[in-house]
């Protein structure tokens, strides 16, 4: 299938122009030539969006997205009216590209875009698709990429509290039943201390849940093994005390606790850095 030239910019939302930090919300695309121009924006699930600006008013943000979704709809319209309602037989291809470019222009606003960027598609709408789901939505981070992150900074923490050398990434069991963990310090050839980075943030209770039940599993089978050191630490990663996940995590929190194991938030350096010194 024949592959189309697609021109796109990211939307980015930046409330705070004296710090320039900005959040990805939607993505505009125009294809002169096939006559196309699409566009998807953020306008529903933006919490991961007001929790990280927490000074603005959440109205702020839905009335900026509405009053973008209005302008490029009128964008929409003056295509049409160039020959991009595929009804009029001349397309005036020039100017297509560059009423997109102005539109995309450098400006300091709440709104901005980012350079204009092409990608090929067999069909335009789905690539949107694909890129809003990439771009703003972020479906690249699995529960597994999380915990790289999760891992990564919380080995610079033990490094930073000259500790991590203490700490290498192996496997904990009896032979017939082991579990991989990233942090583990041994004594004598036998594991002392567990360190785990655990993201609980996933996007619905039920994975937050399922996650969690899956470590709980895993440190209940090593315990009945004895194969499970006394000290262990689980520094969790989970969604605000407003978010309607709390609750499944929280129950999570509590499932481990009772396993005997600590449980601590991934955000309390002190206390990770006292449990890897003690």
């Amino acid at each position: 299938m024949k592959k189309i030239a697609c021109h796109y910019a990211i939307v980015r939302f930046t409330p705070f122009v004296e710090t320039g930090e900005f959040a990805n919300v939607g993505i505009l695309m125009i294809s002169p030539k096939e006559r196309y121009f699409g566009y998807k924006l953020l306008t529903r699930k933006h919490g991961r969006i007001t929790r990280f600006f927490e000074e603005l008013d959440p109205k702020t943000f839905k009335g900026t997205m509405y009053d973008l979704k209005d302008e490029l709809a009128r964008v929409n319209e003056v295509l049409k009216g160039h020959g991009f309602d595929k009804r009029l037989r001349n397309n005036d291809i020039d100017f297509a590209h560059g009423l997109f470019k102005e539109v995309i222009r450098p400006r300091e606003n709440i709104i901005r875009f980012s350079e204009q960027r092409v990608v090929l598609a067999e069909n335009p709408r789905e690539r949107l698709n694909e890129l809003f789901a990439y771009y703003v939505e972020r479906n690249f981070v699995t529960k597994e990429y999380r915990e790289t992150i999760l891992e990564k900074g919380m080995r610079k923490l033990l490094y930073t509290a000259n500790v991590g050398e203490r700490f290498t990434r192996e496997k904990v069991g009896d032979g017939e039943y082991e579990v991989a963990f990233p942090f583990v310090q041994r004594d004598n050839n036998k594991p002392l201390k567990i360190i785990k980075p655990l993201n609980l943030s996933q996007d619905t209770t039920s994975k937050i849940i399922e996650h969690g039940g899956n470590w709980w599993f895993r440190i209940r089978e090593l315990k009945k093994r004895h194969a499970l050191p006394e000290k262990v630490l689980f520094a969790v990663d989970g969604p605000s005390e407003s978010d309607p996940r709390c609750s499944a995590y929280e129950e999570v929190v509590g499932m481990l606790s009772e396993t005997g194991v600590t449980v601590s938030s991934y955000k309390n350096k002190d206390s990770i850095i006292e449990f890897a010194q003690g």
